[in-house]
Order: structure tokens, then sequence, then C-alpha cells
């Protein structure tokens, strides 16, 4: 059978509606391939599976055969739900636009690691208070706790940690971040 053999179609859903399975079964077969060229070419730009409307709408063929009329043309009925389906498809995904990433991933510019050089470090460093240079360096630059920090200068971890706050403040100070 084509797929687009209105009468034949018709024939077949009037005797799968009176109990013919085999006639029921090669309606099915004929509607999925006219709603599959249906769904390929109304989706142009992806986001949705042809396959999915085929099976929704071979789905609400199924719940809703008894809704269609016998005498009438079968072929706009079927549109007409599969058009539906699509519809509601669409609505589903909305208007965002699913893209795979390996797809694309090359066109990203890959980020530049930011470097500071030593001199700048030690430029800044050179700024603060003698105590909050060494509390900072200690924890920001050799990767100390504050714990350890607090051993090493002979002080509390909450003077390490009031020094360290405030050298990174004056820090961000100089910068323009506060």
């Amino acid at each position: 059978m084509k797929g687009g053999d209105e009468n034949e179609l018709a024939r077949l859903l009037r005797a799968a509606i009176a109990g013919d399975e085999r006639a029921y079964a090669t309606f099915l077969e004929g509607t999925a391939a006219i709603v599959r060229g249906f769904a390929r070419q109304k989706i142009v730009q992806g986001g949705v599976d042809p396959e999915d409307i085929v099976q929704e709408t071979l789905l609400a063929i199924h719940t809703k055969r008894h809704t269609w009329i016998s005498d009438a043309p079968v072929l706009p009925w079927i549109y007409a739900i599969a058009r539906f389906k699509l519809i509601d498809a669409f609505r589903k995904r909305g208007r965002r636009v699913e893209i795979e990433i390996g797809d694309i991933a090359e066109t990203f510019a890959q980020p530049e690691p930011e470097t500071v050089s030593d001199r700048e470090i030690g430029r800044v460093l050179d700024g603060l208070a003698p105590g909050q240079r060494s509390v900072v360096a200690a924890i920001s630059i050799e990767g100390h706790s504050i714990g350890e920090t607090a051993q090493k200068f002979g002080m509390t971890e909450i003077a390490v940690r009031v020094a360290l706050h405030r050298g990174l403040r004056s820090i961000a100070k100089k910068f323009g971040r506060i």
C-alpha cells in the first residue's frame, strides 16, 4: 500500500473500527509512514524528534479513532492530529534551541590563564605593613594554614586571621576592588 492512498486508509480504518486487527495494523503502518514524512518535513531546526511525533500521533489516533466520521476523508483527520502533536512538541521544547556541545566546542576560545609575576607579587606585598606582609605571604603564597602561620609567628589564630583580612583588604583597595 502506498502511504497516501486515501481510499485504502479509509477502508482499513473502517475495518479496524469494526474489529479487524490485521486491518488496524496495516492502517497504523501506513499512517506511521505518512506522519513520519510530515514530521521530517516540518522539523527543520531540530530539537524535536520526528519519531516522537509519529508515536504521539499514533497514540492519539488509537485513543480517538471512534471520533473519525466514517464517510469523511481520513488524511485530513490524520494530518490535523499530527499537526497538533507537532505544535505540542514545539511548545514543550519552548524557544530554546538545543545544540550538542561537542559539535561547536572548537569554536569557543580557551581562556588565557591569568598569571602574576613574582615581581608584581613582591611589589604588592611591599605595600603592606610588616606583620600583614608575613601573614599574607605565609598563607596566600606559601600555602600554610592559619594554625601553622600562628605557630610560626607566635601569634594567636585570631590575630593571624585579622592580619590576613586586613592585608587582603589593603591589596584589594590598591586594585580598586573595594
